[in-house]
């Protein structure tokens, strides 16, 4: 089956893009809102704010690579040092709602409600106006996207229906989506509690080489197809001392291949924009 290849810049072969979710205690949260007298679950969260991240930066920085931190408002808010590094290093920060919000069970003034909340947070404390979203839960309905781009939200990396960037029909608008894959995102693999208990199943913790060759073999699909090869993190997943090492070895990885363009979602966005207009 032959698939119509995308185009990168400068003739480049695929794209690749980090992006880190900055979920903190949030994603604890989200599943029991008893875990606030919770220190323990809580610290699960907090360790990636507080060891994750700054490991996260430091692999990136050693090989130039610019990322995407997707960022409740609260998180902003809570962890705003933390933020302002991550502006002064070069990243991008994208909006993830307020406070981890299930979206999809949100009225609409509900959801227009956090949403502006966030971006309101992430300008006060970092000093930049977000351009992308995703939906802190997972999952969302066409209405969110809609109050999204209605609030200066010009793409979303939240669907599952590609692997090629691609303008998402709205109705009288749209929105670039970069889409995601669960297979990208590390939470699924190494996230683990008993109480509340993650995963439902109490699955146990993923093989590492495993995770990592699973992610090794999507990307060289993806440079295989001239695809968008987007990778999901979590710094209190991928930051533990022994799992840096495979963000660290897949980018190793991906430099092996030629014609690999780096982009952030706004970038991005920028650039499917200008070739959309040019057509």
């Amino acid at each position: 089956m032959k698939l119509e290849r995308p185009k990168w810049p400068e003739n480049k072969k695929c794209s690749a893009m980090i992006t880190i979710n900055l979920n903190a205690e949030l994603f604890w949260l989200q599943l029991d809102p008893t875990c606030k007298d919770m220190p323990k679950t809580l610290s699960l969260g907090q360790y990636g704010m507080t060891r994750g991240v700054d490991r996260i930066l430091k692999i990136l920085e050693e090989r130039g690579i610019r990322a995407t931190f997707f960022t409740p408002g609260w998180v902003a808010e809570q962890y705003p040092d933390k933020l302002k590094a991550i502006v002064e290093k070069g990243h991008e920060i994208a909006a993830l709602g307020y406070h981890h919000e299930h979206m999809a069970l949100l009225s609409e003034e509900e959801q227009e409600s956090v949403i502006k909340k966030g971006i309101q947070a992430i300008e006060k404390v970092c000093g930049v106006t977000p351009k992308g979203f995703r939906s802190p839960e997972g999952e969302l309905t066409l209405d969110t996207l809609r109050i999204a781009k209605k609030n200066g939200l010009v793409y979303s990396s939240n669907l599952c229906d590609d692997d090629r960037p691609y303008w998402k029909d709205l109705g009288e608008d749209k929105i670039l989506e970069i889409p995601i894959h669960w297979v990208n995102y590390d939470l699924p693999y190494f996230a683990f509690n008993y109480h509340p208990a993650f995963p439902a199943g109490q699955g146990r913790i993923a093989n590492y080489t495993g995770v990592l060759n699973n992610w090794k073999d999507e990307f060289f699909g993806c440079h295989e197809y001239g695809l968008c090869y987007v990778l999901q993190l979590d710094p209190a997943a991928i930051g533990a001392p022994g799992r840096i090492g495979l963000l660290e070895e897949l980018l190793d990885y991906i430099e092996t291949f030629d014609g690999v363009w780096w982009t952030t979602g706004e970038e991005m966005y920028e650039y499917c924009l200008k070739s959309s207009q040019d057509r």
